[in-house]
């Protein structure tokens, strides 16, 4: 799935870029007028052929305006575009997180861990840990080769060293080890509780 999201994201994002580049240099040929001083004609048809020419004339603008089908396709036409756009961004925002990780069983074949009950373990174990008030885990990337990202919310006092060194050395190894996984890549952030300054008499 991340593949295939991956290469519908490659193909439009190329195909938006050639649209784009090929009106940026359409308009640029016409506002600079390079056929005058490059003495060469243009197609027929071709949108800005001089400085003073515009893409949609007030007649092109205005002819199909009376039609009573105009304005339902124009409507129709938005309302599609907006619910494509919207569909691409909740397939960006749903690919961030990982569904599943491939879990090695040793009969050759694996099994499928469900990433969200990885990253609740995950995140009991480093939220468990002392001077960790609370804890945060995001599973990325694919499903043989996970990648966490973990963000910790310290208590008052805690020290951050001792602190990740337990996350690294204890919760990362005791999931990497459960999943039968190579390596387990992370990324910790680590966040202090406000509290007011202490009065030393």
């Amino acid at each position: 799935m991340d593949g295939a999201l991956r290469s519908v994201n490659r193909v439009l994002l190329a195909v938006a870029g050639v649209l784009l580049l090929a009106t940026g240099l359409a308009a640029l040929v016409g506002g600079f007028d390079l056929p005058r001083h490059w003495n060469f004609d243009l197609p027929s048809g071709w949108p800005w052929a001089r400085p003073d020419d515009v893409l949609l004339s007030d007649a092109d603008r205005t002819r199909w305006r009376s039609e009573s089908w105009w304005w339902p396709a124009v409507l129709g036409g938005l309302g599609l575009a907006v619910i494509l756009l919207l569909s691409w961004l909740l397939a960006q925002l749903r690919r961030r997180r990982l569904g599943e990780v491939l879990v090695e069983s040793g009969d050759g074949e694996g099994a499928l861990l469900r990433g969200r009950a990885l990253s609740n373990v995950l995140e009991a174990e480093a939220a468990s840990l002392p001077g960790v008030d609370k804890a945060a885990v995001r599973l990325t990337g694919r499903r043989t080769t996970p990648r966490a990202s973990v963000e910790l919310l310290l208590s008052a006092h805690a020290e951050p060293g001792p602190v990740l060194g337990r996350v690294t050395g204890e919760a990362l190894e005791h999931a990497r080890t459960s999943a039968s996984l190579d390596g387990l890549p992370a990324e910790v952030r680590l966040r202090t509780v406000k509290h007011r300054p202490e009065r030393v008499v």
